[in-house]
């Protein structure tokens, strides 16, 4: 019977912490945005790591999203550009929410104000 619970416990997969967003900072060059996001997520290398933020507007309409390539286990935290982001007139703020490879997005969003 022991062997059971032991063999289910191992069995049942772990859930990763969502990625957190530290800080980003919203530069406008003429008509779009660039945008620098520093991350942080306590990736396991490639079986689990953020791969890809985004930026939306406040009804969650994706207006740009960097996707990122590979782990950076060993660069916590970090940060990454996109640049060329069209924001709709009118827009004083966006949401940037972050993903992993294992649970998708997070539940939280980074609120930025537009200057």
């Amino acid at each position: 019977m022991r062997y059971l619970v032991l063999t289910a416990l191992l069995a049942t997969p772990a859930f990763a912490d969502d990625p957190v967003i530290e800080n980003v900072t919203a530069k406008q060059s003429g008509e779009t945005w660039r945008f620098d996001v520093t991350v942080l997520h306590p990736e396991t290398g490639w079986d689990d790591y953020a791969d890809g933020w985004r930026v939306l507007d406040m009804q969650g309409q994706e207006l740009g999203m960097r996707v990122l390539h590979h782990p950076h286990e060993n660069e916590q935290p970090f940060t990454r550009s996109l640049s060329g982001v069209a924001i709709p007139d009118g827009v004083t703020q966006v949401q940037v929410q972050a993903r992993t490879n294992t649970d998708g997005w997070a539940k939280d969003t980074y609120v930025v104000d537009l200057d």
